[in-house]
């Protein structure tokens, strides 16, 4: 280790801070920076035992919540409550003293490790449960069989979508260093949820999520539609890009689900715009955005009401919802686990903003597992839905792999 302790610190250096307190912690921790910001935001809870809650957001405490992509039996997520929280910015020259007294305190006599240092410390946590027993998850001609069945029950009317996923294993370099990914993921998506979180004997997870799922600020009440996937190509791909009528579909596919969930509330008035093309990463998607005033429809408790109607999207599950969540229970092969669950901030500054676990790995001793699924209609070709998989895919794994790229 280090034998002086420096004061000031670079971007990269702040990063590998964060993570130095918590992964020296001992308990569950989450680090993340939301879209459009230069705010770098953490939560640590020093318990060891992981904490569950009920998923009615408005009367938690203030923290992060994590749930997976199947209803546990408990109906409840996990949830790591900010007894401890710092908000810092990164983009400029960072002092410690900038730090709350509670990370000062911690770090008053360590030098920062180094990046080898805390891959060490990083082997040694728990192994993550769910990293175990995925094998045919990872095979093209299993997720290709998985499509064209998924095409075959869209035309024979037995659902208008379905989203089958995959996983792909990567080996950890030996010179990966986490925070230069973790800061290399900030300043590559700026319009992404960049996350990273840890819950001792659960899992150690990382993502750049485009996808919103339901936020609150203030009595105002947001959401998005997102799907239709293809690689921005060019200088300017928002000038060039062609949508086929597929992925328009797909995402019109979204957009009304949502509609659905808010006439099953009889709620009635509320804003829709798009939809539009938006930039994630090296891809290009649809998105539609809806926006709700809380308290002029008298839905003070909207978000907790949504997040229950919303999850699992038809985005990352399919449509009808319960037709396409038995072919994927019945078929898909691997637990998901928390990709296309749902994650983020709670109650934090009188905001919640919750999203969509995508563009995700679980990371564990010397791999990592990466996740990704594709929209499946009637017009979908299995060898281009798995080019989109491995599209997603790389969204992550290139920064494992070679987080300077």
């Amino acid at each position: 280790m280090n034998t002086e302790v420096s004061t000031n610190h670079t971007q990269t250096e702040v990063i590998q801070l964060l993570l130095q307190l918590g992964l020296s912690s001992g308990g569950s921790f989450a680090i993340w920076r939301k879209p459009k910001s230069n705010t770098v935001e953490m939560v640590l809870d020093d318990s060891t035992v992981p904490t569950k809650v009920p998923i009615t957001i408005e009367e938690l405490d203030p923290g992060f919540i994590i749930h997976p992509f199947a209803d546990q039996e408990d109906k409840k997520a996990y949830f790591i409550k900010a007894n401890n929280y710092l908000k810092i910015q990164i983009d400029g020259p960072f002092e410690r003293d900038e730090l709350p007294e509670w990370a000062k305190i911690r770090l008053e006599n360590e030098s920062l490790l180094t990046p080898k240092e805390l891959k060490s410390l990083l082997s040694k946590l728990p192994q993550d449960p769910y990293n175990t027993g995925i094998d045919e998850s990872q095979d093209k001609a299993h997720f290709m069989h998985l499509v064209e069945m998924g095409v075959q029950s869209v035309l024979g009317g037995k659902m208008e979508k379905v989203v089958p996923a995959r996983t792909k294993k990567i080996a950890i370099p030996e010179d990966f260093n986490l925070s230069l990914t973790l800061l290399s993921l900030m300043k590559s998506y700026p319009f992404a949820f960049i996350n990273f979180f840890h819950i001792p004997q659960v899992g150690t997870w990382m993502g750049a999520s485009p996808e919103v799922l339901i936020e609150t600020k203030g009595d105002i009440f947001y959401t998005m539609s997102l799907a239709g996937t293809q690689p921005a190509v060019g200088d300017n791909p928002l000038k060039t890009v062609a949508w086929t009528q597929k992925e328009i579909e797909e995402q019109a596919l979204v957009s009304r689900y949502i509609v659905s969930c808010l006439k099953k509330i009889r709620l009635r008035e509320y804003e829709e715009h798009g939809p539009k093309t938006v930039v994630a990463g090296n891809l290009l998607h649809l998105r539609s955005d809806f926006k709700i005033d809380m308290q002029a429809t008298g839905f003070p408790q909207l978000g907790s009401i949504m997040l229950d109607l919303l999850h699992p999207t038809s985005a990352v599950c399919g449509m009808p919802r319960k037709e396409s969540h038995e072919f994927l229970q019945a078929y898909e092969g691997f637990d998901r686990s928390f990709y296309a669950g749902f994650l983020g901030p709670v109650n934090i500054q009188d905001q919640t903003s919750i999203y969509v676990n995508l563009r995700t790995a679980s990371l564990s001793e010397n791999q990592a597992i990466l996740y990704a699924g594709a929209g499946v209609t009637e017009d979908s070709d299995p060898e281009k839905e798995w080019e989109e998989t491995e599209l997603k895919c790389q969204i992550i794994g290139k920064f494992i792999q070679n987080p300077t790229t």
